[in-house]
């Protein structure tokens, strides 16, 4: 699959669009959802709550193992994806789409894109 350009990439294969408002849409990448296999649940945080650029915010599981979802951005979560409370395989089926995880009003847009991967230099680092 091509890495969609539009967004940036974290190293731990989470991709960030900032939407027309500022705010931020997150989501983990085809190459992320490949290697976890059949996504089986999702736990991600309250709706209101501040996450930490850096810092987990989540819990990723599948048929093969359970990972940490890491902060791309620092700011307050505006939305979750609760259609993935009943179906969580939509991650693996559309990770760059209805897959998203949650959306971040981050604290400093100007700086939120600034520190992440192209989808270039995402490709160089997972390409090998």
């Amino acid at each position: 699959m091509t890495t969609p350009d539009d967004r940036r990439y974290t190293a731990e294969h989470q991709w960030v669009v900032t939407n027309d408002d500022g705010t931020c849409t997150v989501g983990i990448t085809w190459f992320a959802q490949d290697e976890l296999g059949e996504i089986t649940y999702v736990d991600l945080p309250d709706k209101g709550e501040r996450v930490t650029a850096g810092e987990t915010y989540g819990v990723i599981e599948s048929i093969k193992t359970v990972s940490d979802l890491y902060t791309p951005v620092t700011g307050e979560v505006l939305e979750i994806n609760a259609v993935l409370a009943d179906e969580p395989t939509l991650v693996n089926e559309d990770p760059y789409g209805q897959g998203w995880l949650i959306r971040i009003r981050p604290d400093d847009p100007a700086a939120a894109a600034g520190a992440l991967l192209t989808a270039g230099q995402y490709d160089e680092r997972h390409s090998t």
